[in-house]
């Protein structure tokens, strides 16, 4: 099974692609440095599983290497950064 993330900035989101099917989104809204999440989701079979998360990991390391701050108006990606202390200093002041 291939799992892969990658950011789909024509469509201003995050794909989680297993097996050439996308199976989780991370939505955002990009204002000048800052990214703002606005929805995640995952298709239904699959949930519980950690792909949301896996996917948020990487939409948030990829913010990190461009030198972006974040906005979390998702909960989902709002939860994720309040569990993981090492992506707060990503949060837009």
């Amino acid at each position: 099974m291939s799992t892969a993330a990658a950011n789909n900035a024509e469509e201003s989101r995050y794909e989680l692609v297993r097996d050439g099917r996308v199976v989780s989104i991370a939505e955002y809204q990009l204002a000048g440095n800052t990214v703002a999440f606005t929805h995640t989701e995952t298709v239904v079979e699959l949930r519980g599983q950690g792909l949301a998360g896996r996917l948020i990991e990487f939409a948030l390391d990829d913010v990190r290497l461009v030198g972006r701050d974040v906005i979390p108006r998702c909960p989902f990606v709002r939860n994720f950064i309040n569990d993981h202390p090492q992506y707060r200093d990503l949060l837009a002041a």
